[in-house]
């Protein structure tokens, strides 16, 4: 019997409610599909989500890494900065470690009004993509 993938979470609290929508729907997805949740870690924002996210990867337990969160559009820039910093350093730990990160950060430049209906939505995807990756296989989805 093969051992089963360990995968850990890391959820931003800023948008505590919504976070937590996608945290039951992802921590659901690993459960059904016969993985083991290892470890939730909650961070303040999408900023610190890297340094969570690594801290998790650097465990033999942990075989893949969910990141939840979302970053709203926004008066500035700043969440286009902050979307293309994170999920940098997100594909670049991911090859540094071999070893998959599912990316369920709706935005940047969401409205709150798209919020809602992508909750459940993304943090499905997010385990999803884990789960091929853990499997070596070719995605399910055509092209």
């Amino acid at each position: 019997m093969s051992k089963k993938s360990g995968v850990a979470i890391v959820v931003g609290s800023f948008h505590k409610n919504e976070c937590e929508t996608m945290l039951a729907a992802a921590a659901g997805a690993i459960k059904e599909r016969g993985m083991d949740l290892r470890a939730v870690v909650r961070v303040p924002g999408s900023y610190e989500k890297p340094l969570a996210t690594k801290r998790l990867l650097l465990r033999d337990d942990v075989d893949a890494v969910v990141v939840l969160g979302i970053i709203e559009h926004g008066e500035t820039a700043h969440g286009r900065v902050m979307g293309q910093s994170v999920s940098d350093a997100l594909v670049t730990m991911q090859l540094e470690f071999m070893k998959p990160i599912g990316v369920g950060i709706i935005g940047p430049e969401v409205f709150p009004t798209q919020i809602q209906p992508r909750l459940v939505g993304h943090a499905v995807a997010a385990v999803a993509a884990v789960e091929v990756m853990l499997a070596g296989a070719e995605s399910p989805y055509p092209i």
